[in-house]
C-alpha cells in the first residue's frame, strides 16, 4: 500500500536481455504504524481550564484546548519497539479551514526533533512540539499551538517515517476527532490576555450572571444563564462563526471575531441567531421576556439552522456573552440606563413637536435602558492605550459598513471623543452622552423649527455591569457602576470638552449639537421626576413654573402620559391635557395631571414602562420649553424558597410565592424557571 513501502535498487538476472540491466522493486519500510492516538481530553482540559465543557466529559471526550499553551498527545504504535528519535521521523500536522497553509497560519506543522527544550519562540506564529517520554507501550508528546492560531475546529494527521529513508512516502494517520481551539486570555502572547487574571473567573468561566434592566429610578439585576459549557453551545458558536464567512486567516483575531459576533447574533442581514421584535406581539415565537438563558436559543438555532424568534437587547447581549465566553474571549454584559439612539450621527437626540405640541417621529429615540457587551482584547490597529474593554452591540439599530453590526469600539476612544477610530465610536458616544434637544414647529425659524431647550445630562445616567466574582441572588450588592469608563463626570468641563471634540469630527454634530438656543428665558420650568409607582396606585404629573420678571405671562401648556415600550416607542396614549393660562408677575404655579389605575392599567405594555412629557410656550416672548420623564409601574416580585439541604440525584421541592396587589383576578398566568447544572432545560408551569 502507498505509504507502507520504500523503493530500493537491486540487480536481477533477465531472460534474454542486455547485460547490466536493472529495475526497481518495493522494499518494506521500517516506519512505525500508529495503532491509536489520544489527545488526553480530560487531562489537558484541567490545565487549559476547559474541564467544565460538557463535550470534554462525554463518553468519548472531545478535546477543548486553548491556544499558546502546551497540551499532551499520547501515541501507540503497532510495532513492539519504542519510538526512537535517532531513527524515526514523526510529524503532526494540524489543519484549519478548507485550504490550510502554514504560511497563512491555518496549518500547524510540528516535527518532533532531537530537541527537548521548552524555551520555544513565542512571536513567530509557529507550532512547536517535543518528546516527553517513549517506551515500548506508548510515546508521549508535548505540543504548543501558536498564540495567534485561528479559533475553531482543527483536524490532525500524523506522518511517520524512517530518517534514513528520506525519499520514502511517509505513513499517514488521519485522526477522526474534532479538536476545538479557543482564545487563551491566561497567556500573555494571546491578544485577549488579561493581566488581572482573577477577573477571568468571571469574564470567561462564570456561566450565570445578571443583566440590569428597568429605568434610572427603578432598575434591578435580571438573572441570566449564559451556559457556555453546555454541550450544545460550543458547536453552535462555531456554526455562528462559519455563517460569518470570515477568512480563515483572520479567525484568530479577536477584533474580527467580536465584530462578526455582533453581526451574526441578530438576523437582520444574514440569518443570524435572533429575530428582534419590539412590537409586543410574539405569537409566532417566544416573547423576549420569557427567555431565562442562552442555551435553548443557541441549541434551537444550531439544530434548525433558522433564526430564533424573538429577542430584544438583553437577549442579544446574553447570547453574545455566551458565545464570547465559550470561545475564550473575556466578555461582560453592560446596561446603559437612559440610552440614546442617534439615527443621524449628530451626537444629539432631537425631539420635534408640531404647532399643537404633538411629538413627531424623527428616528431618534431614548431607550429606558439598552444592553450591549464589552469584550477584552488588544487593539494593535489603534494607538497605544486603546486596548482593553471594547464595546460591541448585537442589537440591530443602525448599520455599520452596510450591515447591522456595532464595534468593537474602544472605551478609551469613547471617553475621549475620538470619533475617527474604528469601530462605531461616534454611535457609542451618542448612546452614553448625547444632548437631548427639543424643537417646535415655527414658520418664522430658518429651518422651520425653533430650538427650545436642551438637556446635556439626561442620557447615560448610569452604566452598569455585574461586579466580578460577586453574586447577590436577592439584592444588588453585585452591581458595579462603570459610567466613568465611558465618560467624565456629567457636567464637568472635561465631559463637555469631549463632546465638542467629537463634534468637530462630524458635520451633523456641528450642525445640531453646537446650534445656539433661545437667548431670552423669563420663565423657569421644572418637571418633577417620578421614581416608581406600584401597580394599582395612582400618580400625578407635576410641572412647577416660576416667573422671574415683573410682567404677567400667558402660557400654552400640554401635559401627557403614555405607556411605552422600553426602547422609547409609544404604545398607548393614556391621558392628555392642554390649555392656556396666565402666570402673575414674579409668580409661581404648579400644574397637575392625575392618572388613576383605571386609566392606565388597560393600556400598559410589557415591563410597565411609562413616559410623561410637558411642552410649554410663552406667547409674549415665544420662549418654548419641553421635558420628559420615564418611570415604571412596578409589578410585585416573586419570592423563591428552597430547602436548606438538597441531595444530589434526589427529588427536591421549590416554593414560589406571588401576591396579587390588584382588585381583580389574574388569568392565564405562567411561571418559568431554569437552573443550570440542576435542570436539563427551563420549565414552564401553568398557574
Amino acid at each position: 500500500m502507498p505509504g507502507e513501502t520504500a523503493w530500493s535498487r537491486v540487480s536481477v538476472s533477465p531472460e534474454p536481455a542486455a547485460e547490466h540491466s536493472t529495475t526497481f522493486v518495493p522494499a518494506v519500510s521500517d516506519a512505525l504504524t500508529l495503532s491509536s492516538l489520544s489527545l488526553e481530553a480530560l487531562r489537558n482540559a484541567s490545565a487549559h481550564r476547559t474541564r467544565r465543557f460538557e463535550l470534554v466529559r462525554l463518553s468519548r471526550p472531545v478535546p477543548v484546548l486553548r491556544r499558546g499553551q502546551h497540551f499532551d498527545v499520547v501515541i501507540k504504535f503497532n510495532e513492539q519497539r519504542p519510538f526512537d528519535l535517532e531513527k524515526d521521523s514523526l510529524r503532526l500536522v494540524f489543519s484549519f479551514g478548507q485550504n490550510p497553509n502554514a504560511v497563512k497560519g491555518t496549518q500547524g506543522v510540528v516535527s518532533i526533533l532531537n530537541d527537548s527544550s521548552e524555551c520555544w519562540p513565542v512571536h513567530d506564529g509557529r507550532w512547536y512540539g517535543r518528546l516527553k517520554n517513549s517506551d515500548s507501550n506508548e510515546t508521549e508528546l508535548e505540543i504548543r499551538p501558536s498564540a495567534d492560531a485561528p479559533i475553531g475546529v482543527w483536524r490532525l494527521k500524523v506522518e511517520t517515517g524512517v530518517k534514513e529513508e528520506s525519499s520514502a512516502i511517509p505513513k499517514v494517520y488521519e485522526h477522526k476527532e474534532q479538536i476545538y481551539l479557543l482564545f487563551n486570555p491566561w497567556v500573555k502572547d494571546d491578544a485577549t490576555f488579561m493581566e488581572k487574571q482573577a477577573l477571568l473567573d468571571e469574564y470567561v468561566l462564570q456561566d450565570v450572571g445578571k443583566i440590569w434592566v428597568g429605568t434610572y429610578q427603578s432598575h434591578w439585576g435580571r438573572q441570566w444563564v449564559f451556559g457556555q459549557f453546555d454541550k450544545a453551545v460550543l458547536p453552535a458558536a462555531m456554526f455562528v462563526l462559519e455563517r460569518a464567512n470570515l477568512d480563515p486567516t483572520i479567525r484568530g483575531n479577536p477584533i474580527a471575531i467580536s465584530r462578526a459576533i455582533s453581526k451574526l447574533v441578530n438576523s437582520n442581514d444574514d440569518a443570524g441567531v435572533l429575530v428582534g421584535n419590539w412590537s409586543g406581539n410574539y405569537a409566532a415565537g417566544t416573547a423576549p421576556g420569557a427567555w431565562t438563558g442562552s442555551v435553548k436559543i443557541l441549541e434551537q438555532y444550531h439544530s434548525t439552522k433558522q433564526p430564533v424568534q424573538f429577542g430584544q437587547c438583553w437577549v442579544f447581549a446574553g447570547v453574545t456573552t455566551t458565545i464570547c465566553r465559550a470561545l475564550g474571549l473575556p466578555s461582560r454584559v453592560v446596561t446603559n440606563l437612559v440610552s440614546a439612539h442617534d439615527s443621524n450621527a449628530s451626537l444629539t437626540v432631537d425631539k420635534y413637536f408640531d404647532y399643537n405640541s404633538r411629538p413627531l417621529d424623527t428616528g431618534d429615540s431614548i431607550w429606558n435602558f439598552h444592553v450591549w457587551n464589552e469584550a477584552w482584547m488588544a487593539r494593535p490597529d489603534l494607538p497605544k492605550g486603546y486596548g482593553g474593554w471594547q464595546a460591541i452591540d448585537a442589537t440591530p439599530q443602525e448599520t455599520s459598513d452596510g450591515v447591522y453590526q456595532c464595534g468593537p469600539a474602544s472605551l478609551q476612544a469613547i471617553r475621549q471623543g475620538s470619533v475617527g477610530f474604528k469601530y462605531d465610536v461616534q454611535f457609542l458616544i451618542s448612546s452614553v452622552n448625547a444632548d437631548v434637544v427639543y424643537w417646535k414647529q415655527d414658520p418664522t425659524a430658518e429651518i422651520g423649527y425653533r430650538r427650545m431647550n436642551a438637556s446635556t445630562a439626561e442620557v447615560g445616567r448610569k452604566i452598569l455591569t455585574k461586579q466580578a466574582n460577586v453574586f447577590d441572588a436577592t439584592g444588588q450588592a453585585d452591581m458595579e457602576d462603570i459610567t466613568w469608563l465611558y465618560k467624565a463626570k456629567e457636567g464637568s468641563q472635561l465631559e463637555r470638552s469631549t463632546m465638542y471634540n467629537a463634534a468637530r469630527g462630524s458635520t451633523n454634530a456641528r450642525r445640531y449639537l453646537l446650534q445656539p438656543g433661545e437667548a431670552r428665558e423669563d420663565l423657569v420650568f421644572t418637571l418633577n421626576d417620578l421614581d416608581k409607582i406600584n401597580v394599582g396606585d395612582k400618580f400625578e404629573i407635576n410641572v412647577t413654573i416660576k416667573n422671574e420678571v415683573d410682567d404677567a405671562r400667558t402660557l400654552d401648556v400640554t401635559l401627557c402620559a403614555s405607556s411605552v415600550y422600553y426602547n422609547g416607542v409609544e404604545a398607548n396614549l393614556i391621558k392628555k391635557a392642554a390649555g392656556k393660562f396666565k402666570i402673575r408677575p414674579r409668580g409661581r404655579d404648579v400644574l397637575r395631571l392625575e392618572v388613576t389605575p383605571t386609566e392606565y392599567l388597560p393600556k400598559l405594555v410589557e415591563y410597565g414602562m411609562m413616559k410623561i412629557f410637558a411642552v410649554a410656550t410663552v406667547l409674549e416672548t415665544k420662549q418654548t420649553w419641553a421635558a420628559e420623564d420615564d418611570f415604571q409601574i412596578v409589578k410585585p416580585k416573586i419570592s423563591v424558597k428552597v430547602p436548606e439541604k438538597v441531595v444530589a440525584k434526589q427529588v427536591s421541592s421549590l416554593e414560589f410565592t406571588l401576591k396579587n396587589p390588584l382588585k381583580t383576578t389574574l388569568h392565564n398566568c405562567k411561571l418559568q424557571y431554569e437552573g443550570p447544572h440542576v435542570l436539563t432545560s427551563n420549565v414552564t408551569i401553568d398557574m
